[in-house]
């Protein structure tokens, strides 16, 4: 054989000593071959150099080797919270030995949607991770009743998907609360999430719960949408409203950052005036100032999670815990 010659199914047969259908099963992954013949195919693979017919393959197994990761977000927010960033290394680390590609896309817009629904339906994809899922979204729904396995990092309100992946939200805001009033805070403020997600409404339920437990009342609600300027914006709106607030949990760290940004310029002091607490523990709370207690939840855990469940799905296996919510911690820094 030239070096030109590429290396065909029948010849990794011959030099095997099995038959054509025998390497087909092997490299197939079938397990009706036996240990010998596998070993004696997998060794002629290793010395001819086979590459299998990727588009052949797909035919007899029905399977693309592929999986898509469908961000509901608009760009700018996608490459610019690290939130995003810790659930895609995660992903990438719980696929790296399972033979399947990663595809990234960005869906924001239901036009955007509707067209990747198509593509993702069509047979292109094996299986689908969701992340930043608003309101009445139909994607999960709708690729599940087409047949494609599908995992969530969190989800709509409303909606409960076959599988899916979360933090403990609820959990790691009454902790973030419970230390803001053991610290001696009694006009507690939040900056929320969007209430068409499930995190933000957790994470505001988390406060109203702590609050509730203490007996004191709430000491104001503002809306953002994770990002640091919504999270300037709604901190301005809690001052003009509730000037005397002594503390703000914020539902994420941009957000957090964003407040942190007003209160210097209002004149207040942190965390001697008003105290903050985010929730993520990023990278950037370390570096804040003062640094930033925040919540901990473990991003790269989750996105590894979201792989491990997808890729059981994917092979036919029913896993035995389809939902799986992660613990949470406070970290405690300077700010509170």
């Amino acid at each position: 054989m030239t070096s030109q010659q590429r290396p065909t199914l029948e010849a990794v047969a011959a030099l095997a000593g099995v038959g054509r259908g025998t390497v087909s099963r092997v490299v197939n992954g079938s397990p009706k071959v036996s240990p010998q013949a596998r070993e004696a195919v997998l060794n002629a693979i290793d010395e001819l150099g086979y590459v299998p017919n990727r588009a052949a393959r797909m035919l007899v197994t029905r399977r693309t080797d592929t999986v898509a990761l469908v961000m509901s977000e608009m760009e700018e927010k996608v490459f610019a919270e690290p939130y995003f960033a810790g659930i895609i290394r995660g992903i990438s680390h719980g696929l790296a030995d399972t033979g399947l590609q990663l595809l990234l896309t960005i869906a924001h817009s239901q036009a955007e949607h509707k067209r990747l629904e198509h593509y993702l339906t069509d047979q292109h994809v094996d299986g689908v991770l969701l992340s930043g899922l608003h309101g009445d979204d139909s994607l999960p729904r709708h690729l599940e009743e087409n047949g494609v396995p599908t995992v969530c990092v969190g989800g709509p309100v409303g909606l409960e998907p076959v599988s899916y992946v979360d933090a403990d939200n609820a959990g790691g805001a009454r902790e973030a609360v419970n230390h803001l009033i053991e610290r001696g805070r009694r006009r507690i403020a939040t900056i929320t999430g969007p209430q068409d997600m499930r995190v933000g409404v957790e994470r505001l339920g988390g406060y109203c719960a702590a609050l509730a437990s203490a007996g004191l009342p709430e000491g104001g609600v503002a809306y953002g949408d994770f990002g640091e300027e919504s999270g300037a914006q709604a901190m301005r709106d809690l001052l003009a409203r509730e000037p005397d607030l002594d503390a703000v949990f914020t539902a994420s760290d941009p957000m957090a950052i964003g407040a942190m940004r007003v209160l210097k310029e209002s004149g207040r002091r942190i965390p001697d005036d008003v105290a903050v607490v985010g929730f993520d523990d990023s990278a950037t709370a370390r570096h804040t100032v003062p640094p930033l207690t925040s919540v901990h939840q473990p991003l790269e855990s989750m996105g590894r999670e979201m792989a491990r469940l997808l890729y059981a799905r994917i092979k036919g296996e029913t896993p035995e815990h389809p939902a799986v919510i992660l613990e949470t911690h406070l970290v405690v820094r300077e700010s509170s």
